[in-house]
């Protein structure tokens, strides 16, 4: 399994479920990554501060915006910027979708933690 950089690394979790978002925080943090949560689009977007992610983890059933168009929101303003969207859908046209937007990787719920950390590797390793 690669090493995960030296340097600590912010993955930034979108996901409404208080239970994912801890459980993601605690799975992050044990792989030595900073790790801040929102339970919303909107809590992301209206964060005061800079934020800089190296890597997002984005639901894609937000109560407020769908996690795609948060996506597109977020790779238009910075492109390249890595996303692995999270779903329990398992529609191959969302995943198709999610990935012609810019997302890295699309994972379905209930998530794979090795392979969830292998993503984020990967995204942390293009930046």
């Amino acid at each position: 399994m690669p090493e995960l950089p030296a340097a600590r690394s912010l993955v930034v979790v979108v996901d409404d479920d208080p239970s994912i978002r801890r459980a993601l925080a605690r799975l992050l943090h044990s792989a030595s990554l900073d790790v801040e949560s929102f339970g919303s689009a909107g809590e992301l977007l209206a964060r005061d501060g800079l934020l800089r992610p190296a890597c997002l983890v984005i639901d894609v059933h937000l109560p407020d915006m769908n996690g795609i168009s948060l996506l597109r929101q977020l790779v238009a303003a910075e492109p390249g910027l890595p996303v692995v969207i999270i779903t329990g859908d398992q529609d191959p046209e969302l995943g198709r979708q999610a990935l012609q937007q810019g997302a890295a990787a699309v994972l379905v719920k209930p998530l794979d933690e090795e392979r969830l950390l292998d993503e984020i590797r990967r995204a942390l390793a293009t930046r």
